[in-house]
């Protein structure tokens, strides 16, 4: 049994079976027969003699700045699940947020002669393009976009915006914005940005701007001061790690939140409907956005046309940690 049986049986021709067994793009009535003919005949391809025709070796990397975060974890569940469907294995190689190691990862990827790589980069330096021209294989940035490479982006100026308006509408006026170093574009920029916007059509509203590291234990550390400087009726915090940070430091002091003190989060971890009080946050759809970054990804490398950006869904959750001061 071999392609061409394969081929003759399911009716298509034999490039089509082969772009179905190499990942590449076929309308989902022809994967279905496919899968069909090949699952009733127990056919299994040689995936070496494969890769080696096709000068693959099947083998994505995908860059992490940190394993111990909820948003890596779960995008890199959804690219996994997606690029075994494909037929393709995931390498992953984690940075630990150094920004050398990052750099060191695409050449060394490259060497190992993946076909493509995923990179969630916190920023997008001249080192980082000057890797990307270097190695010459496909890159797909997540989380972070440069005009020149493909991206899935989150929407964070306009999660932002919507979830500052929300907060607005429950009549919090006098707002402390917890975010953080505004060398990472998405979280430090982008959603700072939106939240401006929010209050730039909101009359009447006091906000201080400060910021924390992605770490708890320094938003927990970084609240206090903020409390005795500024009084502000609810801090805005760039992250959900933030936000239970500032949960965390309210607690500590006594505080009742959200009588005392309003809180909100970003991203829509899954801790944050569990800590009490609820957390109010803009969830993200890591899962699906890594299944969808991994699509792209298979897509560029059969060199099939793909937008420069795609973007991700988000959905405000509204719970207990945000106070309605007004009806």
């Amino acid at each position: 049994m071999n392609i061409a049986d394969i081929a003759k049986i399911a009716g298509v021709a034999k490039s089509t079976v082969s772009r179905y067994l190499n990942g590449g793009s076929i309308g989902e009535a022809t994967r279905k027969k496919i899968e069909s003919v090949i699952k009733e005949t127990g056919y299994s391809p040689n995936k070496f003699a494969q890769s080696l025709k096709a000068k693959r070796t099947n083998m994505i990397g995908t860059i992490v700045p940190r394993l111990d975060s909820y948003a890596t974890s779960q995008t890199l569940i959804g690219i996994d699940k997606q690029l075994l469907d494909m037929n393709f294995q995931l390498v992953i190689s984690n940075t630990s947020q150094s920004l050398d190691r990052e750099i060191e990862y695409i050449y060394s990827l490259a060497k190992q002669k993946v076909d493509g790589i995923i990179l969630m980069a916190t920023e997008i330096t001249d080192s980082h393009l000057e890797a990307f021209e270097a190695v010459k294989i496909p890159i797909m940035l997540v989380g972070q976009q440069h005009d020149q490479y493909h991206s899935l982006i989150h929407d964070d100026f306009e999660a932002s915006y919507e979830l500052g308006k929300n907060v607005l509408k429950k009549g919090h006026r006098k707002i402390a914005y917890l975010g953080v170093s505004e060398k990472d574009i998405a979280v430090g920029i982008k959603r700072k940005e939106g939240f401006r916007k929010a209050v730039s059509e909101q009359p009447g509203c006091e906000v201080a701007f400060f910021e924390t590291s992605f770490k708890i234990e320094d938003a927990i550390k970084k609240v206090p001061e903020i409390i005795e400087e500024y009084h502000p009726s609810l801090i805005f915090c760039a992250t959900d790690n933030i936000a239970l940070g500032a949960l965390k430091a309210a607690n500590m002091r006594g505080l009742s939140v959200p009588r005392d003190l309003s809180i909100t989060g970003f991203g829509g971890y899954d801790i944050t409907k569990i800590t009490y009080p609820g957390i109010t946050t803009a969830k993200f759809h890591y899962k699906e956005a890594g299944k969808i970054s991994a699509k792209n990804m298979v897509q560029l490398i059969n060199g099939e046309q793909l937008s420069k950006i795609t973007l991700s869904t988000y959905k405000i959750i509204e719970r207990e940690s945000v106070d309605k001061l007004i009806d």
